[in-house]
């Protein structure tokens, strides 16, 4: 009888189960995709409530020009989302990629790295930011006798209090969602997102204290999601640890996160830029299309609504990019390209789906969205809402393929392409669009340029990515 040798005993038939991160490389990929978007989503939908459900309790709690008070703070909130998606984003891409190339110890010093720039940008920006608030408010937009920048004033300097806590809870989820762990960055969301639900309504109407109210519910919601986040990351559950002590300062790993996450931070910055513009371009034309006393305001009040709206179909957009990821870092790093593109696609499909469903709720319901914010909102109000609405989100259905698309290069470790991609709308397209047809046709001008930069944007986008994808293409490259 011929010997033959037993056939080798599996991770599973020995009863050991493979680890988090070797499942990315081995689950079939649209049940990944699934397992690790579906949190997220729910992760960035209950993130977005904290801007969200702060404007819907303050424009019923209130009144409809607090809402443009919120808005004028909205491009310093960007910068700090921005900075978060920064050490975040480019820790998780750096952990889920030396993950795949089995460098643990990389990636645990990465992770520490993450926890220090995310605390120290958190202290540096909100101690700059309050020692010149009142100058750095004269700059966000409004026009002379603004009602809205009082509000603006007394909202902002509380949620400056509880940046760090807003860093902490934010960068480090994605860090976990990168370990394999989607979940524990979705109860961290749940738990703020749910808490700033229940104290906004009760420091807004029980107790009275308007948008200070709104801003501290915020900043306590964000502290417990960061205790949560941080109580996990210290934990033995953690696949990759955070240990200060451990931690081997490294100039080259802060470059390298700071690459890895500049597609998805430059983009915020550019959100920024765009939203200082904006709220200046809105104040100004609209005090002159409106006709009506602080015109200026109410115009930037119907826009706070058109983005919260935005921002809450567009956030699932991001989840299903976080979600996919750890799947793309992780098989790109292990040369498992073919499992790179189908990700990339059914992430594609996915966030098309989304943002086509919100394009539909613009078309038929209009109205019915805007009363969630105002319920007794002003004429005015309403008529510069609803033609905003339905001309500043035509090209939405193609936003997710945007957004998707120039990411797909960031965490394959195109940087520069990305970066170029993700800032065509936010800077290279939409400045000059505002500026050109605002001059042109005023209010309605300004508000026509959000899709006119979508549909040059996108279009680029594509052509780059059948470049990409091209059959010619080497094996070598994605």
């Amino acid at each position: 009888m011929i010997n033959e040798k037993p056939p080798p005993v599996t991770e599973t038939q020995a009863g050991v189960k493979p680890d988090a991160a070797a499942r990315l490389g081995t689950e079939p990929v649209g049940r990944l995709l699934l397992r690790f978007s579906i949190p997220s989503i729910g992760g960035m939908l209950l993130n977005a409530l904290y801007n969200v459900v702060d404007r819907i309790f303050v424009g019923r709690g209130v009144d409809e020009i607090a809402l443009g008070g919120i808005s004028l703070v909205m491009p310093l909130m960007t910068l700090s989302m921005a900075f978060a998606m920064l050490f975040g984003i480019g820790s998780a891409n750096m952990i889920s990629m030396r993950m795949g190339q089995g460098k643990r110890e990389d990636a645990e010093n990465a992770l520490n790295h993450c926890f220090f720039l995310l605390i120290a940008v958190g202290l540096f920006t909100s101690i700059l930011e309050l020692a010149l608030l009142d100058p750095i408010l004269s700059l966000l937009g409004a026009q002379d006798g603004s009602a809205a920048i009082e509000y603006a004033r007394r909202y902002y300097r509380i949620i400056l209090a509880g940046q760090v806590f807003f860093q902490l809870s934010f960068g480090l989820s994605h860090c976990s969602r990168a370990q394999g762990f989607p979940v524990m960055s979705l109860l961290s969301m749940v738990f703020g997102a749910g808490l700033n639900s229940i104290l906004d309504p009760i420091f807004i109407f029980v107790f009275g204290w308007g948008v200070e109210g709104a801003a501290l519910a915020t900043i306590i919601s964000q502290f417990c999601a960061a205790v949560w986040i941080l109580s996990f990351t210290f934990s033995r559950r953690a696949l990759i640890r955070l240990r200060p002590k451990l931690l081997k300062p490294s100039l080259y790993i802060v470059k390298t996160i700071a690459a890895f996450g500049s597609a998805s931070a430059l983009l915020q910055f550019a959100m920024s830029a765009v939203q200082l513009l904006l709220n200046s371009s809105m104040g100004w034309y609209g005090e002159a299309a409106l006709k009506v006393p602080n015109g200026g305001d109410i115009a930037l009040s119907g826009m706070t609504i058109i983005n919260s709206f935005t921002m809450f179909i567009l956030m699932p957009v991001f989840g299903i990019n976080q979600g996919a990821q750890p799947v793309l870092g992780f098989n790109y790093g292990a040369k498992k390209f073919d499992r790179v593109r189908r990700a990339y696609f059914l992430a594609v499909s996915a966030a098309t789906g989304i943002c086509a469903a919100g394009f539909l709720a613009t078309r038929f319901f209009p109205l019915l969205i805007i009363r969630l914010f105002v319920p007794e909102g002003s004429p005015a109000l309403m008529r510069v809402s609803t033609y905003a609405m339905r001309t500043a989100l035509l090209v939405l259905p193609l936003n997710g393929f945007q957004i998707v698309s120039s990411n797909m290069f960031a965490v394959t470790g195109r940087p520069k392409v990305s970066i170029i991609l993700a800032m065509l709308r936010q800077i290279i397209l939409l400045f000059p669009c505002i500026l050109i047809f605002g001059r042109l046709w005023g209010l309605n001008g300004v508000i026509a340029a959000m899709p006119a930069a979508d549909a040059i944007s996108v279009s680029i986008t594509a052509i780059m990515i059948f470049m990409e994808f091209r059959p010619a293409r080497s094996r070598r490259q994605v």
